[in-house]
């Protein structure tokens, strides 16, 4: 686009330079920490996948024993003692984005006979309601990581913006008005003295 050559204009491109001077380190400080926090979750998140193996890997023994065995009955499956209730999350600010943060998941009350289930029963519950915490917890952390990230992309390209784009250029703007300007100014200087020349030779 081109650019007015006048004073007015030569002002403008000033003021919006030291703006975007001004601007670009807290999106630079921004984009570093939106990039720090992806990162801190992506290993949160790893580990917490490693805990769930670990809670699939103990229950193996007991789930083959279970469904094998042929005196329990197919309606009496365990998971039919878990039943997810709520997923509860609360918001939470990072870097200026709102985002969902894990609170606790609760669990439908079920009632069931001691006798029509294996002895291990209660500690089967506990692991499959861990491992659908884990599981909440892990859901909550992937949504974090998806708003940070459209957060992040859109930081990048203002910050590209203003490095290669906006700062450059206003940069070239007020160079080619102050030569502009300046050209302008020797102009009239040289049209003065020929002017008074003139003028002097008149006389």
């Amino acid at each position: 686009m081109a650019v007015k050559l006048t004073k007015n204009e030569q002002k403008k491109q000033k003021d919006q330079l030291k703006q975007f001077t001004r601007y670009l380190p807290t999106l630079q400080l921004k984009k570093q920490q939106l990039q720090m926090v992806i990162r801190e979750i992506e290993v949160k998140v790893a580990r917490l996948k490693v805990e769930q193996q670990k809670l699939v890997d103990g229950m193996q023994d007991w789930i083959c024993v279970y469904a094998e065995n042929k005196v329990f009955a197919k309606d009496k499956k365990l998971s039919n003692l878990v039943k997810i209730d709520k997923v509860v999350r609360v918001k939470s600010n990072i870097a200026g984005v709102i985002i969902p943060e894990f609170k606790e998941l609760t669990f439908q009350e079920i009632d069931y006979d001691l006798n029509e289930y294996p002895l291990w029963v209660d500690d089967g519950i506990e692991t499959l309601r861990e491992y659908a915490r884990l599981d909440a917890l892990i859901s909550t952390l992937d949504i974090q990581m998806d708003l940070l990230g459209k957060e992040l992309r859109t930081t990048s390209q203002r910050v590209n913006l203003f490095e290669k784009v906006k700062i450059p250029e206003a940069k070239t703007n007020i160079k080619k008005i102050r030569i502009y300007l300046g050209d302008q100014q020797a102009a009239a200087v040289v049209r003065g003295k020929i002017a008074k020349n003139k003028s002097m030779g008149a006389l």
